[in-house]
């Protein structure tokens, strides 16, 4: 017991002397971090376009029947056994 009633101010001693938290006035947003935020901002806009066009692609394949869409009505479903 008595040796923990001395490590603990001790330690809470070495800890704050360890701390080096900048002052408010020393940190400041960097040209590094705009680049990366615009980096980011110009991917999202890349992958939209990209998916805008791939949803075009495939709405012009379903209009074409590609993914057989359109079967006649009179075709039978094959019965789903496994739910009895």
């Amino acid at each position: 017991m008595f040796v923990v009633a001395l490590l603990q101010p001790v330690a809470a001693l070495l800890v704050s002397a360890a701390d080096k938290t900048p002052k408010d006035e020393d940190v400041k947003a960097g040209w590094t971090a705009l680049v990366v935020f615009l980096l980011l901002i110009a991917a999202v806009v890349v992958l939209a376009f990209s998916f805008v066009k791939q949803l075009r692609k495939a709405q012009a394949a379903k209009d074409a029947g590609v993914y057989g869409d359109d079967e006649p009505a009179d075709v039978d479903e094959p019965e789903n056994h496994s739910a009895s």
